[in-house]
């Protein structure tokens, strides 16, 4: 199953970011990954968090452009090599990924790598047939 990441478009001027994870505190979110890239004007908070209805309502309250996309949370062995599979299998099967980032939050030795792929359905018949565990939640 394919899961939902949060984006928050913010200005990249200093404290934004403590505002957005200051809104997640007070709703009583739990951030389980995150990823920022930015640019000199602007940047793109990515996140998975535990509730994302609730977070949605608080970050758009706050005053934050946000929005949902859907990505793949595959879960692989944390161990050398164990990503290099993942990226063969897709390069093989012609899974474009536009980005990914990861998260240590997950089972004992294992880690949560987050996908945004440009056919999420194409994606996730991909990681399902050749038998990664993709999570729902985590």
């Amino acid at each position: 199953m394919q899961i939902k990441q949060i984006s928050v478009f913010l200005e990249n001027t200093a404290g934004r970011l403590a505002e957005v994870t200051k809104v997640l505190a007070a709703a009583k979110i739990n951030i389980r990954a995150i990823s920022i890239a930015d640019t000199a004007d602007f940047g793109i908070l990515r996140i998975i968090v535990d509730k994302v209805d609730v977070a949605m309502e608080a970050l758009s309250k706050a005053g934050l452009t946000v929005r949902t996309t859907d990505v793949l949370a595959v879960e692989i062995t944390d161990e050398p090599g164990s990503l290099a599979k993942v990226m063969e299998l897709f390069q093989a099967t012609k899974v474009n990924i536009e980005y990914l980032y990861a998260s240590l939050e997950g089972s004992p030795g294992k880690a949560v790598v987050i996908f945004k792929v440009e056919d999420i359905k194409h994606g996730l018949h991909i990681v399902q047939e050749h038998g990664l565990s993709v999570l729902e939640k985590f």
